[in-house]
C-alpha cells in the first residue's frame, strides 16, 4: 500500500492558512513574519520531494497551484509526477499542469493501493481533515513554526473520533524556533484504558 503523507506549516494553535501569502487570510505571510529564515528548516521539503511519487490535493489548492507551480524551478520532480485532485465540484483540470480528478475517498483508498511510492498532500487543510478522520493518512510531515495565529484553517478537525496514535519518525527544532516533527500513523492500535 502507497503511504499517504500530509505535508504542513503550521502555528503551534494548528492553524495551516496561507502560510506563503495565497488569499486574503489577514495573517496571510506569516511564514516569512514569524520567523527569521533558516535554510535548514526547509531540508524537509526537498527530502519530501525526491520521495514522492504522486501529488494529491484538494481542489482550491490545485486551483491556486496549477497557475504558479509549472514555473518554479524549484518544483521539477512535483512538476513531473503525477497529480490527483480531490473535488465532487471541479469539472476539468487545468492543462497548464495536468491532474486526474477524483471524486471521492474511496477513490483515494483505491489510489493508496495501487503501485507506487509515497502520495504526497500539501496545502489543501480540508482535504487533509477529511482523510485523517476517514484514516487513509500514514504519516505528517509538519513544520510547526513559534506563532499562535487563533482564527484561521486548520489542519486537524474538531471530529468526536477515537484517539489516534503516532510515532515519532523523527524531531528537531532549529535556531529560530521552527519545530520539525514526522510522526507516522500507528492504524489499528487503541490506547490503554486507565
Amino acid at each position: 500500500m502507497r503511504p499517504l503523507v500530509v505535508t504542513a506549516f503550521t502555528s503551534l494553535d494548528g492553524v495551516v492558512e496561507s502560510p506563503g501569502g495565497e488569499g486574503t487570510y489577514r495573517n496571510r505571510g506569516w511564514t516569512f513574519n514569524a520567523v527569521e529564515f533558516d535554510e535548514a528548516v526547509y531540508e524537509i521539503k526537498g527530502r519530501e520531494q525526491e520521495e514522492t511519487t504522486a501529488l494529491l490535493l484538494g481542489r482550491v489548492s490545485y486551483e491556486a497551484f496549477a497557475p504558479v507551480w509549472p514555473d518554479v524551478e524549484d518544483f521539477a520532480g512535483y512538476n513531473a509526477m503525477p497529480r490527483y485532485v480531490v473535488s465532487t465540484t471541479l469539472q476539468r483540470d487545468d492543462e497548464r499542469w495536468p491532474a486526474t480528478v477524483l471524486r471521492s475517498l474511496d477513490d483515494v483508498a483505491a489510489l493508496k493501493e495501487t503501485d507506487g511510492g509515497p502520495i504526497a498532500v500539501h496545502g489543501s487543510a480540508s482535504l487533509a481533515r477529511s482523510l485523517a478522520d476517514a484514516d487513509l493518512v500514514d504519516r505528517y510531515h509538519l513544520l510547526v513554526f513559534p506563532v499562535l495565529l487563533g482564527a484561521g484553517k486548520r489542519l486537524f478537525s474538531d471530529a468526536d473520533k477515537d484517539m489516534q496514535l503516532l510515532s515519532v519518525r523523527e524531531s528537531e527544532t532549529y535556531p529560530n524556533g521552527v519545530t520539525k516533527l514526522v510522526y507516522d500513523v500507528v492504524h489499528g492500535a487503541r490506547p490503554a484504558a486507565g
